[in-house]
């Protein structure tokens, strides 16, 4: 089939590569214009553009795409367009272009799970098991029938961004068996049960500052769902401290006078670094200091970082 590619970061990535590698033809790959980031607020390609770029696909790029992309991509006369995060709403008159529609990668259970942040937001709430679905696009949002899906156990110590990596693998094999079943018409759609679906955001800096008063399942969910980006945030001594990774630890002994917070014994570089909970002990394993790189906890124990005794506060939006 002829395929015009809609995607953006890395997430798209292995889809993209299937397809490259396939029988199927890419006539186009579309993709966000370059952005401001880091210090300097450089304007930076997305993935996907890298990528097109390197294996010398056509690339385009709309400020808008609904507004601005619809005759250019009318033109290409594609049989079927594919997204995979690629960070725009489809108007109708987008979606009627391809003869077979569009069809989109999305890191859920559909309905579950619908916008933004599928993958961080299902570890935040405690999910055990995710996956994703190739869904036929309409113009709402991830509302369209369901075509295929595979299901995933999500690790109980995975972070956001390794879960991520893992159901972009599975969604780009899924996605080459969804355009054969399309292809030779053996697909059975099935229609989203809307009365059971949530709705994610994206994940905000203020959405991740950890809280010590709740269990440590809650925090250790909180913190790997986070990770990497924009990653959970406390204070310790003044300073902003970023937690990346960390484990539930249920047999360390809990002092009567410990804090919610508080490294408590026995913390050390051999044994690891406790921190008590509202209810519970998370073992600290990853960490970033303020001007400084993730390391771990225990190479932090010991020095002027992590001490016995010293406690973690909730921080306020202002600091963050």
């Amino acid at each position: 089939m002829k395929i015009i590619f809609l995607g953006t970061p890395e997430f798209a990535i292995p889809s993209l590569e299937k397809l490259v590698a396939s029988r199927h033809e890419i006539l186009a790959v579309v993709t966000q214009i370059d952005k401001p980031s880091g210090r300097g607020n450089k304007l930076t390609p997305s993935p996907v553009k890298v990528f097109a770029l390197k294996n010398n696909l056509k690339l385009l790029q709309y400020e808008k795409i609904s507004r601005d992309g619809y005759e250019e991509i009318k033109a290409l006369k594609p049989d079927i367009m594919i997204t995979a995060a690629y960070g725009q709403i489809l108007s109708q008159s987008i979606i009627d272009i391809p003869k077979f529609g569009i069809i989109n990668v999305h890191a859920s259970l559909l309905p579950k799970y619908r916008g933004a942040s599928p993958i961080q937001s299902a570890i935040m709430n405690g999910e055990t098991v995710t996956g994703v679905t190739i869904m036929q696009t309409e113009a709402g949002l991830d509302t369209g029938d369901i075509l295929s899906v595979a299901k995933v156990n999500i690790g109980a110590e995975e972070t956001a961004g390794e879960l991520t990596e893992r159901l972009a693998n599975i969604g780009a094999e899924l996605l080459l068996k969804t355009l054969d079943d399309i292809e030779f018409d053996e697909l059975m759609p099935e229609k989203q049960q809307h009365t059971s679906a949530t709705i994610t955001s994206k994940i905000r800096k203020e959405d991740c500052l950890i809280n010590w008063n709740k269990s440590a399942k809650e925090i250790k969910c909180l913190i790997l769902g986070s990770s990497p980006d924009p990653m959970a945030r406390t204070m310790l001594n003044d300073q902003l401290v970023k937690i990346a990774r960390v484990r539930v630890n249920n047999e360390v002994h809990i002092p009567e006078s410990a804090q919610n917070g508080e490294i408590i014994q026995p913390s050390s570089a051999k044994t690891g670094v406790f921190v008590k909970c509202g209810q519970g002990v998370i073992e600290l394993l990853e960490v970033q200091f303020p001007g400084g790189k993730l390391t771990s906890a225990k190479q932090l124990f010991g020095g002027r970082k992590l001490k016995i005794g010293e406690c973690f506060k909730t921080i306020l939006f202002p600091e963050i």
